[in-house]
């Protein structure tokens, strides 16, 4: 079946970011893997050519193109070419922490970081994650305190995407601590170099290893009162609005991988000898192969007409969080079976394979564990029956 999503703007987009990729990501992924990090120049260079800050508004240095499909384009390149964890920190630099500062960011916020953004001279990262509350934000324990005109912050952060690399953070603290739940939290932007904001260990993952995860500590940091992003004590309202975003950004991003695995592993199998004929050839390999399209196909058509809800403004965080469920259980289910049809060179990580392998496992457990999508899309459905 015809997919028809992508218009020609996509497509050359695609060629774009294809050019991109091939000139300023493949020729140093290995080392990038190796030294678990990726050079800022790379940042800088995907603005020059266009690859990101396409979305962010033309009166702060960007494109101004409000269409989710160019993102999935560039997803679908990445995945094709396997280096995923060199280009992960887009995601939170030029999709989430731009989406925030557009939505809530005051003028001044906004041309302080928003150009930088674009340009690819600023990294930005998001604290919410703690060491003692994961999904859970309801429950996060820093705490940013009023003194003059000033905040003083205190707490830890943990697994933030972008921590070694990031210019500024934007930190999730709570701000009334006698607040119930979801309410009382505050959004704060802390520059790097601030007093007493740390950035900890790059923590060695099972994958995305180009990826910098860090530990970030606030100890008596105090930031001026501009540096609150949106309302105070809405800090949690600001992040719900802006989780569609997130969750179709992996659900997109999930199909993209799952595509990219079962079209090298369809490759291999046909072109992979065993008892005097391809490993394609058996029959056990066909119904593998034709079950996994199948399904693919499925939800890829869901996600795709999520894509133009979203572009509509009509994409609801229940629908966004069905697929980025689906979605990420399926690569991680591909990606395994087709690790097993490439018997023991899919174990090696000269194979594309092995590393989608590696890299996968952690779709179904950041931006909400497929068990906190499970509680959503419930309650939803609780809600509508009760």
């Amino acid at each position: 079946m015809k997919r028809d999503l992508y218009t020609q703007d996509h497509e050359d987009f695609r060629a774009t970011v294809s050019a991109f990729l091939d000139k300023e990501v493949v020729p140093h992924f290995e080392r990038w893997e190796e030294a678990k990090i990726v050079d800022r120049s790379m940042w800088k260079a995907a603005a020059e050519a266009g690859v990101i800050g396409f979305a962010h508004p033309e009166e702060h240095g960007g494109g101004g193109i409000e269409d989710f499909r160019f993102e999935m384009v560039r997803a679908e390149e990445v995945a094709r070419r396997g280096v995923g964890s060199a280009t992960g920190g887009w995601g939170v630099s030029d999709g989430i922490v731009p989406g925030y500062l557009t939505a809530f960011g005051s003028e001044h916020l906004k041309e302080k970081y928003l150009p930088g953004l674009a340009s690819g001279d600023l990294i930005s990262a998001i604290a919410m994650t703690e060491p003692g509350a994961g999904s859970d934000l309801q429950n996060i324990r820093t705490r940013a305190v009023r003194d003059g005109d000033d905040w003083v912050i205190n707490g830890a952060k943990t697994f933030i995407t972008n921590g070694q690399n990031c210019d500024f953070v934007v930190v999730v603290a709570r701000t009334d601590p006698e607040a119930k739940g979801s309410r009382g939290t505050s959004l704060f932007i802390v520059d790097a170099g601030t007093p007493g904001f740390t950035k900890g260990r790059n923590l060695d993952k099972v994958g995305l290893a180009a990826q910098d995860t860090s530990e970030l500590s606030f100890e008596d940091v105090r930031v001026p009162d501009s540096q609150l992003l949106g309302e105070l004590n809405q800090g949690f309202i600001h992040l719900m609005v802006n989780l569609p975003y997130e969750r179709l950004t992996i659900a997109s991003g999930a199909i993209a991988g799952a595509r990219a695995a079962l079209d090298g592993t369809a490759e291999y199998v046909f072109s992979r000898e065993a008892y005097g004929r391809t490993i394609g050839d058996l029959q056990n390999t066909q119904f593998e192969l034709a079950e996994m399209e199948a399904r693919l196909d499925a939800v890829e058509a869901y996600v795709d007409k999520c894509a133009l809800a979203l572009n509509a403004g009509e994409l609801t965080a229940v629908d966004a969080s069905k697929a980025k469920m689906v979605a990420a259980e399926l690569q991680v289910e591909i990606v395994n079976r087709c690790l097993q049809l490439h018997g023991g060179f899919g174990y090696m990580l000269e194979y594309p394979i092995g590393r989608a392998f590696r890299d996968t496992r952690i779709q179904t457990i950041y931006g909400g564990a497929t068990e906190v999508m499970k509680h959503i899309i419930g309650k939803d459905i609780r809600s509508r029956h009760r």
